[in-house]
């Protein structure tokens, strides 16, 4: 059996009021449901089954209190890059609400006024990545659904845009690795809420 590379551990936090309802939060510092909280509880369990050599986290509190819950608040680092995308004018809307003013609006494709574009965002990721294989273990990371796609995507060297593709639900855990003896970046597993099995939530 050949012997795996160093692994990035994504988990998104668990549920909040407005992931619930779809609105697009950012910067806002909005914390857990009791749900989500549930959630983060259940993720120690599978996260415990590996060993990591650093932990960080989003300073905001949905993923901070994630991580902790998941009992890895002693210690995590906590980095700015791993914040979620700034909204800029449509933080606390609805995709729907945004597309009634601007029908062929996406967050991929149009960024957000007053807030960041996909490619600052990709940007932030590079500057996670590049850190993260030079810890050369695993690494566990706390963040944020649109966050982490990018991060997938950069990992696998697509555009920052290309996050559209990989679907996130709170609370999940996926991992990001390297394969045979050229290291081609992969996917190891994505978006996996077996943990989560009984918990109600509109997003698994």
């Amino acid at each position: 059996m050949k012997a795996r590379g160093p692994h990035v551990v994504l988990v998104r936090h668990g549920e909040t009021a407005w992931s619930q309802s779809g609105q697009h939060t950012g910067r806002t510092d909005i914390p857990l449901l009791e749900g989500g909280r549930e959630m983060a509880a259940l993720l120690g369990e599978p996260l415990h089954a590996w060993k990591f050599a650093q932990v960080w986290t989003s300073p905001l509190s949905r993923a901070a209190e994630t991580c902790a819950l998941a009992g890895y608040g002693d210690v995590a680092i906590r980095r700015d890059d791993l914040m979620e995308w700034d909204y800029g004018d449509h933080e606390g809307r609805t995709s729907a609400e945004i597309r009634a003013e601007q029908s062929d609006w996406t967050i991929w494709r149009s960024g957000a006024p007053h807030g960041e574009t996909a490619d600052q965002i990709g940007a932030r990721a590079d500057r996670v990545i590049a850190d993260a294989r030079a810890v050369g273990g695993d690494v566990l990371i706390f963040s944020h659904g649109h966050f982490l796609r990018v991060l997938a995507a950069r990992w696998l060297g697509l555009s920052p845009a290309e996050g559209r593709l990989f679907l996130l639900s709170t609370g999940s855990i996926s991992a990001l690795g390297r394969e045979g003896e050229a290291a081609q970046p992969v996917l190891a597993c994505w978006n996996d809420t077996t943990h989560l099995r009984g918990v109600s939530s509109r997003n698994l």
